[in-house]
């Protein structure tokens, strides 16, 4: 007999019927009830069990965590809190659990203790309601560019260029590490590494995406990208996934057309998809709160958020004048901001991005035209020379969760912006050719997934939206 998931069951559409569904025991209350959960919904289903038709040999494996094949009837249910229920006929345990050491046990636990179980706490309602939204977030990336003329680009992982400048990366090679060659000057002799040359996880793979897109027109990527920044916060991870969209012929007006068309897509996905998961969260998060000081508290409930996304159309503003609005804002003139805007050329933090959104505007923001000072080399210069066509959009409680730009197009300006940072044109010379042969106006932008996934399920750290989160000091599993 086909296994039925509980999602399905719960519709209830195959009442008297006999069924069988397989999942998780959550809790076996009085020997007679049994909650079983299979991930496809946050909900259990009630299976009543007739322990007197059971062998006790049976009954004793059936414990919090064990998995089990369960036949039965579906029925309408005589209790509260469910619709129907399974009278059970058959019970089959695939693996027990002994509840001596089991870790996910029914009562609160926190979220520290369950990030050392990673693998176990994905079984708990709040991590199943995550990585739900989090799976539908992908689908709906990947729909939103499939629908709008995109082809899907996998970049490499392992490269010999510094997208972003960083300098934060992990190095990939086979060398010797107790006694690697050596050149004559005393520096390790990368010619001997596999790849024969220096290499690294990637940063980012645009640039990469911006020779497929000089090519296929529109392309994305949405893949791994790593960054070695000692920063053990909530808001860093050495993992990470990152969607990043090419454009051939789009200038940076058009980019942010196509951003925020994006990023209100994806959102509104969720909140037509996964209402039951947000609505756990919601409840989730504002329970949350009311252990924060009234200041730290959100002024948005989660699914009211989400919809202030959707719901308005994004502002934009220059950086220069959001520059001028936070040096003559009260937070700036009080010094309650912990980095003071004193004059042009600050290089923006979330605190600044933030009152931009909650407090002046009052609806999502983006900003461009950036100093060139504070950007990336990539940028296309602007005639005043000393500023960028790049552009961040900024979300209430987040601040900055998309960055992009219009690419410098031109290769004499490329070439002078490189040498002024002293990249060498030989580290790059097919990203030179790129400016040589066939050269168009060409914009992009990079999300990183898991800040999406962040501001979507309301959670307050990073490391609570990835399977297993590798940060400094932890990569246990």
């Amino acid at each position: 007999m086909r296994s039925v998931s509980i999602k399905e069951l719960l519709t209830g559409k195959q009442l008297l019927q006999e069924i069988t569904v397989n999942g998780w025991v959550r809790t076996f209350r009085s020997n007679r009830f049994i909650a079983l959960n299979d991930g496809s919904t946050l909900h259990n289903i009630q299976c009543v069990v007739d322990f007197e038709k059971f062998d006790d040999a049976i009954l004793k494996h059936v414990n919090t965590g064990a998995a089990l094949k369960i036949t039965g009837t579906l029925v309408e249910s005589q209790g509260k809190g469910q619709s129907v229920e399974i009278q059970v006929r058959d019970i089959f345990v695939h693996g027990g659990a002994d509840p001596e050491v089991y870790p996910i046990q029914p009562k609160k636990h926190s979220l520290e203790f369950l990030r050392e179980k990673a693998h176990l706490r994905v079984r708990t309602n709040t991590f199943s309601a995550v990585m739900r939204v989090r799976s539908a977030l992908a689908f709906a990336i990947h729909q939103y560019f499939r629908d709008n003329g995109f082809y899907y680009f996998h970049a490499p992982i392992i490269t010999g260029s510094d997208a972003e400048g960083a300098g934060e990366m992990f190095r990939v090679t086979t060398l010797d590490e107790k006694n690697p060659p050596l050149k004559e000057d005393g520096t390790v002799d990368f010619k001997e590494d596999f790849f024969g040359k220096e290499t690294n996880l990637t940063v980012s793979g645009q640039l990469e995406a911006e020779a497929y897109a000089m090519a296929l027109g529109k392309v994305y990527t949405f893949g791994p990208t790593f960054r070695a920044e000692n920063s053990n916060t909530s808001r860093h991870l050495a993992e990470f996934w990152m969607i990043e969209p090419e454009m051939a012929f789009y200038d940076l007006d058009a980019n942010m057309d196509l951003a925020e068309d994006f990023i209100k897509y994806v959102i509104r996905y969720v909140l037509d998809h996964c209402e039951e998961d947000l609505k756990f969260l919601e409840t989730r998060l504002l329970d949350e709160e009311k252990t924060k000081p009234q200041a730290e508290r959100s002024e948005m409930a989660l699914i009211e958020k989400l919809k202030f996304i959707t719901d308005n159309n994004f502002k934009r503003v220059t950086y220069t004048e959001a520059i001028e609005i936070l040096r003559n804002s009260s937070p700036n003139k009080k010094k309650k901001f912990q980095y003071l805007i004193d004059e042009w050329g600050a290089d923006l933090q979330s605190e600044h991005e933030r009152y931009l959104v909650e407090k002046h505007f009052k609806c999502p923001v983006i900003l461009f035209d950036y100093p060139a000072k504070i950007k990336a080399f990539y940028m296309r210069l602007n005639e005043d020379g000393k500023t960028v066509r790049a552009m961040d959009i900024l979300f209430p409680g987040i601040g900055e969760i998309v960055g992009g730009s219009q690419r410098e197009e031109r290769l004499d300006v490329l070439k002078q912006k490189m040498a002024a940072l002293d990249i060498p044109e030989e580290e790059l010379w097919w990203y030179l050719d790129l400016r040589k042969f066939g050269t168009a106006v060409h914009s992009g932008f990079g999300l990183g997934f898991e800040r999406l996934v962040l501001f979507a399920t309301g959670m307050g750290n990073i490391r609570d939206v990835i399977p297993f989160p590798r940060t400094p000091q932890n990569a246990e599993f």
